[in-house]
């Protein structure tokens, strides 16, 4: 009987280390994936706001275009109406159409560049998302190995993370 008991002590032992090492890559892989996370969520947040920030700017593209509209019209109608005065509030009304037509060339241009930004942050978000999900797994792998005692589970768990880690690393490459 004693034979059996020291042969449990001893293998209890020798499982120790590996443990300790799939519990290590556990907490390895937790802390990266925490990180992964809140870029992750940092990166949906730029995305939102840049989109909102080009929605606003096409709706002021929209009022300067309507305003634009509105001075063309007068400038038509003072032209149909001749006379000195008419011309010179025709004249005013053209100034402004060129002001108009201006400012809504730069506002189409900054609205264009949040839409570009918006895209960018949000493939960013999308790859962040990825590793998260694989990340997940290899937690999920490396709990399966502390259950089990198996080191595939373990290797896997480590070759999945790797992986997450290197689809979340490949955000630094989308501009």
């Amino acid at each position: 009987m004693e034979h059996g008991h020291e042969l449990e002590e001893a293998t209890e032992k020798a499982r120790a280390p590996f443990e300790r090492k799939a519990g290590a890559t556990m907490a390895i892989v937790a802390a990266v994936l925490a990180l992964v996370s809140v870029y992750g969520q940092l990166a949906t947040t730029e995305e939102l706001l840049a989109q909102t920030k080009a929605s606003d700017q096409w709706a002021y593209y929209q009022s300067k275009s309507i305003r634009r509209y509105q001075s063309e019209f007068a400038r038509d109608l003072f032209g149909a109406t001749g006379g000195a005065a008419s011309e010179q509030a025709a004249k005013k009304y053209e100034a402004n159409i060129a002001r108009y037509q201006n400012d809504t060339e730069q506002i189409q241009a900054k609205a264009r560049e949040l839409e570009h930004e918006s895209e960018s942050k949000g493939q960013q978000a999308l790859r962040l998302h990825f590793g998260e999900v694989f990340l997940e797994i290899a937690i999920v792998f490396s709990s399966l190995a502390l259950l089990t005692r198996r080191t595939y589970f373990w290797s896997a768990g480590i070759l999945i993370a790797i992986g997450g880690a290197a689809v979340s690393a490949t955000v630094l490459f989308v501009s």
